[in-house]
């Protein structure tokens, strides 16, 4: 729980149950999860509104990123450490498993750089691939 503390603390965040809960589940996972992922994880403790204001805060000081999904969802995944409040440096490769169905960050694989027309000024790069997984094609 130490590193819950310390993330929170860099942030200037309040230590709460409910915010240390929700950064364990992200700690433990591998994967980006979605709010009833989260939800399932935490319950009984934290109602649905509870972790969706967390989620919120998170995103907002940079503790997690959101990943949109073809069924317009979203995922959240934790954030590098060169996250910082109301300013994100996650433009990442995002993996989907075709067969698992798991969303992986790919943060050590870089976004190829596109050439836009001129006139056109690049603020975010989002980039997603889908394939089979490391753990679906053992």
């Amino acid at each position: 729980m130490q590193k819950e503390y310390a993330i929170l603390k860099k942030c200037g965040l309040s230590i709460t149950t409910s915010r240390k809960a929700i950064l364990d589940v992200f700690l433990q996972s591998s994967e980006a999860l979605s709010h009833a992922d989260i939800e399932r994880s935490t319950a009984p403790a934290f109602d649905r509104v509870t972790v969706y204001r967390t989620l919120q805060t998170f995103v907002e000081y940079g503790i997690i990123h959101q990943i949109p999904t073809t069924d317009n969802s979203v995922l959240y995944a934790l954030c590098k450490d060169e996250c910082a409040v109301g300013h994100h440096q996650d433009e990442h490769i995002h993996f989907i498993c075709i067969l698992c169905k798991k969303t992986s960050c790919l943060e050590h694989v870089e976004i190829p750089k596109v050439n836009l027309p001129k006139g056109f000024e690049p603020v975010q790069t989002a980039m997603v691939i889908k394939g089979i997984c490391l753990h679906c094609t053992d």
